[in-house]
């Protein structure tokens, strides 16, 4: 069992295949002492080295193969770095000692749902690939009417500026008013496919989410922005799909096993990207205007703000109360003399009243009427 020097270079995760090929091309990699050629073929008993340094690896067809679901929220790129600093759906993953993930098709930024990773970059090629025509299901709200003239154009196809494009299906589940939701499926991935194709017939799509990628259907115990794995059965379909053959030791064991049955029986909270809302905030208030979207948190917010403020100013008028009650009935008689009299009922007169006031009252706290809050 044998494979391409390059090929195992990028799964160990050094590089992409074509930077591998780079570095082989300089002279970097060798094989057995030897320097090593683009496209040479490697078996699991010889020894790789890159600059001197010894490289640890299997050869594929051993590896265990995994796949994972990741419900992918708004605000997050299908990228491993951003130059911009935002937040990257590969920092919310588990890490893969000794491999790396490799992502399944992308969603843009304003995009959420079904990510997949999976660590056989084989199995990731032919899910992407045009030619297998693996189906993407989205769940989609529409701005605008969508007539049966538009509904018709979209299904029979539309021509976009990278070639004709078209839903394999189309069907209406739910909304009101302006916005409604739509269940499309397409057969390709390419770039704001589905977003395009609306904006081809005059509509604008508000919420895109990404519901199911082949076999794979959106589990409802998985939250936003959570991951879950996939067992054997599971990654057995989506190879039988595009025709690969499974491997030994696929599916989930230990821990891992665990993991995912106390999901399903006890889902974890969501963890809601807010990076896109915080920016969106901050453009409209620098603009002096916010839309209605953006409105509705901050409304939510001064909502629950006003009733903290009601809660806490109720309390502190209860205890305002409770404590001028208890200083009247501690308060001295007065005298039509001006001078009062105190609890035994000797008679004390202004000067005498003022110096003994502190020590008539017991010390805050001692009172035992006092709540304690």
């Amino acid at each position: 069992m044998s494979e391409k020097l390059q090929k195992v270079l990028a799964r160990v995760g050094l590089g992409s295949r074509r930077y591998m090929e780079e570095v082989i091309a300089a002279g970097r990699v060798s094989v057995n002492g030897q320097v090593a050629q683009v496209g040479e073929r490697i078996e699991p008993t010889d020894e790789l080295r890159i600059d001197g340094r010894k490289v640890q690896f299997q050869i594929e067809d051993e590896i265990r193969r995994r796949v994972i679901i990741y419900y992918k929220p708004e605000g997050e790129i299908c990228s491993r770095n951003d130059p911009e600093s935002r937040p990257t759906v590969f920092e919310q993953l588990p890490s893969i000692p000794g491999d790396r993930w490799v992502m399944v098709g992308r969603l843009d930024i304003n995009s959420t749902g079904l990510l997949l990773f999976t660590n056989d970059g084989e199995l990731a090629n032919r899910l992407m690939h045009p030619s297998n025509e693996i189906e993407r299901e989205y769940a989609v709200r529409v701005m605008g009417e969508v007539t049966p003239k538009i509904r018709q154009n979209m299904t029979n196809g539309v021509v976009l500026d990278d070639g004709p494009a078209k839903f394999e299906s189309f069907s209406e589940i739910g909304g009101e008013g302006i916005n409604r939701w739509y269940q499309v499926v397409v057969k390709e991935g390419r770039n704001r496919e589905v977003r395009r194709i609306f904006e081809s017939q005059g509509l604008k799509v508000s919420r895109l989410l990404r519901t199911r990628y082949g076999t794979v259907i959106l589990p409802r115990e998985l939250r936003t922005g959570r991951w879950i794995e996939l067992d054997k059965n599971d990654i057995d379909n989506l190879t039988k799909a595009v025709e690969l053959k499974p491997r030994q030791g696929t599916g989930l064991y230990g821990m891992a096993k665990r993991r995912t049955e106390r999901m399903q029986e006890k889902p974890l909270a969501a963890r809601r990207g807010g990076y896109l809302r915080q920016q969106r905030r901050d453009e409209g208030s620098e603009n002096g205007q916010e839309g209605q979207q953006q409105q509705r948190p901050d409304f939510r917010q001064a909502l629950q703000d006003n009733r903290n403020t009601n809660r806490f100013s109720n309390r502190n008028t209860q205890r305002t109360e409770q404590r001028s009650e208890r200083t009247e009935q501690r308060a001295p008689r007065s005298e039509p003399n001006g001078n009062s009299n105190d609890r035994n009922g000797n008679t004390l007169d202004n000067q005498n009243r003022g110096e003994n006031k502190f020590a008539q009252r017991k010390p805050f706290g001692m009172n035992k009427g006092f709540k304690k809050f």
